[in-house]
């Protein structure tokens, strides 16, 4: 969406705000021992307790065979993202992806973080490291006159030397008036080519990698994005709003 007007503006904010807080609070309650339909059950009350509705939970992908059936994406290892909640229990040495969206008054929030279970193995943290710079890199240059692929390149640059894939298929989105929008925002490309970056834009920004090699396959469950090797996957998103003179995180959390 193209935020147009101070009421438009306002709105936006704090239905990130909103979100941002939802989110911190599901993350702080992923720890061994409790089951990704306990996670997605608490990110669904959050929302609703908050007069919200969630953004995720009904919506089709494409290419899905249904709606999405849960509130939350919850990824787990070397699920890569769009996972089903269910029996499965955490524990130590996991990582988990949740992906979360709500809507408030009418305007659809997206962000996601990738979350370590206690102690994890060095090389996994280093994933989760670079993932989450790289979505830095890739806010920081997302400015209006800039360019799709300048956000594209900044992702693809961070990831340079560290001997992670970027997971090619996947990517970002324009997001606001529905879940995805145009203009469609891949991880890897080149400085100046693609779509205009243009003051009011509303765009949800997120890198996803894997450990191993960059193929994935989708589960039989018809949802579930893998690695093909087995590989973990680390995934980090916000959405933004890009303006004159800054770009607003819009779904920052309160203590990142």
């Amino acid at each position: 969406m193209i935020v147009r007007n101070a009421e438009q503006r306002r709105d936006v904010i704090e239905a990130g705000k909103r979100l941002g807080e939802v989110l911190e609070k599901v993350a702080k309650a992923t720890h061994a021992g409790v089951s990704t339909a306990s996670l997605d059950a608490l990110s669904e009350k959050l929302i609703r307790d908050g007069g919200d509705t969630p953004a995720f939970k009904g919506f089709k992908p494409d290419g899905a065979r249904s709606p999405y059936p849960a509130t939350c994406c919850i990824s787990v290892n070397e699920e890569v993202v769009h996972g089903l909640p269910g029996a499965r229990i955490l524990k130590e040495g996991d990582i988990v992806s949740l992906d979360l969206g709500l809507i408030h008054d009418g305007y659809v929030m997206d962000s996601a973080l990738t979350v370590p279970v206690g102690k994890i193995a060095k090389e996994v943290q280093e994933l989760l490291n670079v993932t989450q710079e790289s979505l830095e890199e890739a806010i920081a240059v997302a400015r209006p006159g800039a360019r799709v692929g300048d956000i594209s390149h900044a992702v693809e640059e961070t990831f340079k030397g560290s001997g992670f894939s970027i997971v090619k298929v996947l990517g970002g989105h324009g997001v606001g008036n529905s879940v995805h929008e145009e203009p469609f925002i891949p991880n890897v490309g080149h400085p100046g080519m693609g779509p205009e970056i243009v003051e009011g834009m509303v765009l949800a920004l997120e890198p996803i990698a894997n450990a191993g090699k960059a193929s994935v396959f989708v589960a039989p469950d018809g949802f579930t994005y893998k690695s093909k090797d087995g590989s973990m996957s680390a995934h980090f998103e916000h959405t933004i709003l890009v303006e004159k003179n800054k770009t607003i995180v819009l779904t920052r959390r309160p203590h990142e």
